[in-house]
Parts: C-alpha cells; structure tokens; sequence
C-alpha cells in the first residue's frame, strides 16, 4: 500500500464556505479506483488543508495525480498542490479493536 499526503493553501475567508468546498468533492472519491480511504485536514493554523490518502498501489495513486489533477487543483487553490508519496507496510485499524468509534 502506499500513502500520499496532498497540502494546498487555504484561501482567506469563510471558513464555513471553505469547508462546503471540501464537502462536496466527497463524491468524487467514494468510488475512486484503487482509493481506500482519505482523511481531509486542516492545519491547526488554518493556513493549509490537504489530504492524507491510503491507495491499494502507487500506480493506482499516479493514475489519479496526473497532470489533469494538478491542473485542476491549482486553478481551484491559487498554487500547486505539495504531493507526498510515502510507503505504507503495516496498517492498525485501532475502529475494528475498539467498537467506540463504529
């Protein structure tokens, strides 16, 4: 498995619309080929978001950030995306332990 981490600016303004944003790009990755879960941010000083994405392969990951993506996120965030990749070996799924978070 392989993790890539995606870090863009936020622009000033309305956090609340900011988030609206975010949300509804949600369905774009519900079904995305070799995506198995992605966790959206916001850092703690509110001056960048991203995503940290686990994908079943770094093939799977490259398809989806192609030059399309990059094109299409920096016209959406006013700068080109950080892109991280970062291999994954071991997973804990600490939800299927502890039945608190279900």
């Amino acid at each position: 498995m392989i993790i890539t981490h995606v870090r863009f600016p936020v622009p000033a303004g309305n956090r609340a619309e900011f988030e609206q944003k975010l949300q509804a790009s949600v369905v774009k990755y519900e079904k995305l080929d070799g995506l198995i879960r992605k966790y959206y941010f916001l850092s703690e000083d509110g001056e960048s978001a991203g995503g940290i994405y686990l994908w079943e392969s770094k093939a799977k990951a490259q398809a989806w950030y192609n030059d399309e993506w990059k094109k299409n996120m920096t016209a959406a965030w006013g700068q080109a995306p950080l892109l991280e990749y970062l291999d994954c070996p071991i997973v804990v799924d600490a939800v299927r332990v502890h039945s608190r978070y279900v």
